[in-house]
């Protein structure tokens, strides 16, 4: 089921086209920059063809969402909502909207959790977590991506080992359009300390054991000493759901 694109060398803007050797330098560039500054970017380019990826598990959303709403109060959010979502997040979700006045997008897979397991078995996350991620997160991700220029993500550097080296801009191959990372060189201190500074609201669960959530069925507590994401998909050494895995080109 994985879609692939063509790779090409110029992408649309709102006001013409943009290289990639345009985004290669930009994103050098964006090294020295704030991620307002990297916001206000995105925005006089894409705007209103750009949606930012909110998760309302992780505070890093939370933190792009207050920035960019300072920047721009009519702007876009989504989520991916698997079905599975604690009920923490769900409350968050409405508690956002109720505080900045927006109504986010959810998206869901094409597959109700009944019709998943009737077709490719039931508790389809104990035995293939990578397809259920890919019905239940990376399709729908592809849908509310259509036809959108560019989207804005939460993606950190200091998170896990495979986002090491995380662009601040790119062309995301994977969804064929422009991927913006603007905490991408945030560490965890940061982050909190923004949510402190701005009274943020944030997931709860986040401060009881979770500090990585998504899925009810596939997230656990973190025990002391262990990785930030090791309750994420456990037992299976997984640690991407495929929603920001640059996939390798000629693919």
């Amino acid at each position: 089921m994985q879609i692939t694109l063509p790779e090409i060398n110029e992408y649309k803007t709102m006001n013409g086209v943009i290289s990639l050797e345009d985004l290669e330098r930009l994103n050098q560039e964006f090294e020295a920059r704030t991620p307002q500054q990297v916001l206000e970017w995105a925005y006089e380019t894409f705007h209103p063809s750009l949606k930012l990826a909110c998760s309302f598990g992780g505070a890093t959303g939370m933190v792009l969402l207050d920035m960019a709403h300072k920047i721009e109060p009519d702007l876009k959010v989504f989520y991916i909502d698997t079905d599975f979502l604690f009920p923490e997040t769900y409350a968050l979700k409405d508690e956002v909207e109720r505080r900045y006045g927006i109504k986010t997008e959810g998206i869901k897979s094409r597959w109700s959790p009944e019709a998943q397991g009737k077709e490719f078995g039931e508790r389809l996350w104990e035995k293939d977590p990578d397809l259920c991620c890919q019905l239940r997160k990376v399709e729908p991700n592809h849908r509310v991506l259509e036809n959108t220029l560019a989207w804005i993500s939460g993606l950190r550097r200091d998170q896990s080992g495979t986002r090491k080296q995380t662009p601040i801009v790119r062309w995301d191959q994977t969804f064929g359009l422009v991927k913006v990372n603007p905490l991408a060189l945030w560490t965890e201190e940061q982050v909190w300390g923004y949510v402190e500074e701005n009274d943020i609201p944030f997931n709860p669960l986040l401060k009881e054991g979770y500090p990585s959530l998504g899925c009810t069925f596939c997230t656990r507590q973190v025990k002391a000493g262990e990785d930030p994401r090791a309750g994420r998909w456990s037992g299976f050494g997984k640690t991407e759901c495929g929603l920001h895995v640059i996939p390798p080109k000629n693919s």
